[in-house]
């Protein structure tokens, strides 16, 4: 396996340590000009420091809650306790009497449109004749004072007639019997009944009788996932601020500058042009970002007062106030020969889309592409559907359908591996797709697919030392920080899995991203300035796009610009794309500079080589060494220009059959986990997760070490304690006190190993990070708690009362 290798071990303290072959490049000489432009400790391939870190850290870094306008009002919505009703009537006028109160609006004070939704435009700005689930909005006030604005919304008199919720798979497939989410002359001809998209897949022989014959070991199960919240720390925020030109500027949180813009501007009835947005401080998001929140509310009053309006989610409210991950039902059964070659699967998904559509058909899609994992399978059938329901709404979160997906494949494999007796590792290994084999929609893979590598080096790596009974530390016990466990009835297990995820935007979609690359020279210096739309969100963009621009312009100053919509569409930040899409976009801006530096050059002083490149502010000669410097090559001009970068297209998946060049790019992650279990209390502790990713080229080591670390631990949130508890529709736990999240005391050492095997198509070989293993690392939690235990646990999170029977 060629390639080269990074190892980090971490640990607790997050602390990292880089070895290993590869680690370090030497460079002698001048013999290769490409390899000195592209090292440097901040440029591409070091781990130079982020600059929003250390402000971070120290809690000084300004997040969109902490935006001031001195004399904004502040903004408030009044939602619905129900999660399916009538509404007979608004009453504003006694919150119109709240001293301090300036507006007082209902979806008739809506200038223009009145729906906006990310993909289908279902979703009302505010409830119109009815409200179809628990915290949907239906009024807006502005007020003095954001105490004045809540007060104000609670006497708002609504009138209800409360209908019985849609919220079971059974009910939503029978809308004769139990009644339509939206009512068919809601429809748009993307919806069919209650079912807001479908996607069938069959490749092979499908799963007929004859092929089921052929297998000597059939096993099957059905799988439950819950649904589980981004959880970012930083609630829903931002400042709309009315524009003389009688347009609007907004400062917002948010992943995608420009499709927000582009949801807002028709019911705001403004050009687009007249919708401005600047990326504000973003505390997280997961994906709880790509859906307008509270964007259009804060405009809406912001025009209607002629003020500025701030609006801050409580933490309660954030969770009425953004999607989550869809929680699914799966149905898998598998067929292997004796020797344990996968014969055939067939699979069902049906995930809960919630009251509107959000980005359901898209999750459909990864649901049914990614919905047999990363495995050579020749006869495979499924149908992966998303359903309209009045339970939350529900759309992109981190791993976008393949973390459903995953948990049913993964933990097939293992009950295959019991039924033949083989390791569950060499069972997968057996199986594992590679370069050139087919995905079942009929896609080559054309670039590396290191399956069985990957699960054979995570299975390599040391195990952490067993538990000594003998000298124990019971902060190391399962709950034993509680002090509720000393020992008695703790077992060990270990699991493993593998995943696949899609990277980039799919099925057709025109997924490009844009960057302006200005350069000049500042106090005797070349300076860059890199101008993007691309949301920072944590992912470290704004690092990776100055050592892009250090490695191609031979530059140590680089500025940030912060993102607005005064340059073209970034994208969101999402898919694990923008290393790859707004970083390819900067490295084409900067390589388009650097040429335009070059023709200077030429022009001006007859060079006729094409051996040039630019060093440490200089532009380097293979043959004749240092030319110029590039501060006296500019003087007083500056270069700037704008490119656009798009990958290879894609194509929509054949509805019927599944068939299509559907993704740019597969990544692939394998994890082993190592849990402690008290079975007598039903408790768990997870020991330690390794994660084995190949990441095509690591562009900042350290920031990638910290994705697959994140990615990880949101993964083990899942497989272990995160779920939105929905009852009849109403949310029951929307707080930090009943939703638990996993903190640094339940986070275990994450060792984590990098392989850097280059994609062909990608800008300098690299392959997304960031979600590949929250895809792997929950089923072989699962499994490692099902190895201690010897239980199915065929749901997740799994809970005390799965692991003691009492449930």
């Amino acid at each position: 396996m060629s390639g080269r290798t990074i190892r980090h071990s971490t640990r607790r303290t997050g602390e990292a340590r880089a070895g290993g072959p590869g680690t370090t490049r030497t460079i002698r000489g001048q013999k290769n000009l490409q390899d000195i432009r592209q090292t440097g400790r901040d440029g591409v391939g070091g781990s130079p420091l982020r600059p929003d870190g250390t402000l971070k850290v120290k809690g000084e870094f300004a997040y969109s809650s902490d935006l001031w306008h001195e004399d904004m009002l502040w903004g408030s919505a009044l939602r619905s306790p129900h999660p399916r009703a009538d509404i007979l009537g608004v009453d504003v006028s006694e919150a119109l009497k709240v001293p301090g109160v300036h507006a007082v609006l209902t979806h008739q004070d809506i200038p223009g449109s009145k729906y906006y939704g990310l993909e289908i435009q279902d979703q009302p700005v505010l409830a119109i004749d009815k409200v179809r689930y628990h915290g949907e909005a239906i009024a807006l006030v502005a007020a003095d004072h954001p105490e004045t604005a809540r007060r104000a919304v609670k006497k708002i008199k609504v009138e209800y007639r409360v209908l019985t919720p849609i919220v079971t798979e059974e009910q939503c497939l029978d809308p004769e019997r139990y009644g339509y989410v939206h009512e068919p002359h809601e429809y748009r001809a993307h919806a069919r009944g209650n079912i807001v998209h479908s996607q069938k897949l069959v490749s092979g022989l499908g799963v007929s009788d004859e092929v089921r014959a052929t297998a000597d070991v059939i096993v099957s199960g059905d799988y439950e996932v819950g649904m589980q919240d981004q959880a970012f720390l930083g609630p829903e925020s931002g400042l709309a601020v009315p524009a003389e030109d009688g347009g609007i500027d907004l400062y917002i949180a948010t992943q995608w500058l420009h499709v927000d813009r582009k949801q807002m501007a028709p019911v705001l009835a403004l050009p687009e042009e007249k919708v401005r947005l600047t990326l504000a401080g973003v505390g997280g998001a997961f994906g709880g970002r790509e859906d307008l929140s509270m964007q259009i509310h804060a405009c809406l009053l912001a025009r209607h007062t002629g003020r500025p309006v701030k609006i801050v989610y409580s933490r309660d409210e954030s969770f009425f106030g953004h999607v989550h991950r869809h929680p699914a039902k799966l149905h898998y059964e598998h067929g292997a020969t004796r020797d344990g070659r996968l014969v055939f699967a067939d699979a069902r998904i049906v995930l809960d889309g919630g009251a509107y559509a959000s980005s359901s058909p898209a999750v459909v899609g990864n649901a049914a592409s990614l919905g047999f994992g990363p495995y050579v399978i020749p006869n495979v059938r499924m149908e992966a559907l998303a359903l309209y329901s009045n339970n939350p709404s529900c759309g992109a979160m981190r791993g976008f359908g393949a973390v459903q997906a995953a948990f049913g494949y993964e933990s097939q494999m293992d009950r295959l591996a019991d039924a033949l007796g083989m390791d569950p590792v060499e069972l997968r290994r057996l199986n594992a797709m590679a370069e050139g084999d087919h995905m079942p929609t009929g896609q080559r893979i054309d670039s590396p697919a290191p399956v069985a590598e990957l699960l054979r080096r995570v299975k390599d790596m040391p195990l952490p030392p067993p538990l000594d009974l003998d000298d124990l530390d019971i902060r190391q016990l399962p709950g034993a920080l509680s002090n509720t466990s000393h020992g008695e009835g703790i077992v060990r297990g270990v699991g493993y899995s593998v995943g696949i995820k899609n990277v980039g935007f799919s099925e057709g979609f025109d997924d490009y991203s844009t960057a302006r690359v200005r350069l000049e020279v500042i106090g005797g210096e070349p300076v860059a300035m890199v101008h993007t739309a691309m949301a920072e969100v944590g992912q470290g963009g704004v690092t990776v796009h100055a050592q892009i621009v250090r490695t191609e312009l031979g530059v140590e100053q680089v500025t940030i610009r912060p993102a607005d919509t005064e340059v073209g569409s970034a994208g969101s930040t999402s898919a694990s794309r923008q290393t790859y899409m707004t970083g390819g976009a900067v490295k084409l801006a900067a390589e388009a500079v650097r040429q335009a530096l070059f023709e200077e050059g030429r022009r001006r002083y007859g060079w006729t080589g094409s051996d040039l490149t630019l060093v440490n502010g200089k532009v380097v000669s293979e043959s004749q060494g240092v030319l110029v410097s590039v501060a006296d090559l500019l003087g007083n001009e500056a270069i700037d220009l704008t490119r656009e970068y798009r990958h290879r297209p894609t194509q929509p998946f054949d509805r019927e059959t599944g068939q299509g060049f559907g993704h740019v790019q597969y990544s692939f992650c394998a994890n082993r986990a190592v849990v402690d279990v008290d079975v007598e209390l039903g408790l768990v502790r997870v020991v330690e997760l390794t994660a084995v990713q190949d990441v095509g080229k690591a562009v900042n080591p350290l920031a990638v070490v910290g994705q697959i670390q994140g990615a990880c631990t949101q993964a083990l949130g899942l497989a272990v304690m995160e779920e939105i508890i929905v009852s009849d529709g109403k949310v029951r736990n929307a707080s930090f006190t009943d939703y638990l999240i996993p903190t640094i005391l339940d986070t275990p050492p994450i060792p984590v190993e990098i392989l850097e095997l280059p994609d062909p198509n990608a800008p300098y070989g690299l392959r997304g990070v960031g979600e590949a293993p929250t895809v792997s690392a929950t089923p072989s939690i699962v499994a490692a708690i099902r190895n201690a235990t010897g239980l199915a646990l065929n749901r997740i999170p799994v809970r005390p009362e799965h692991l003691t029977g009492t449930l």
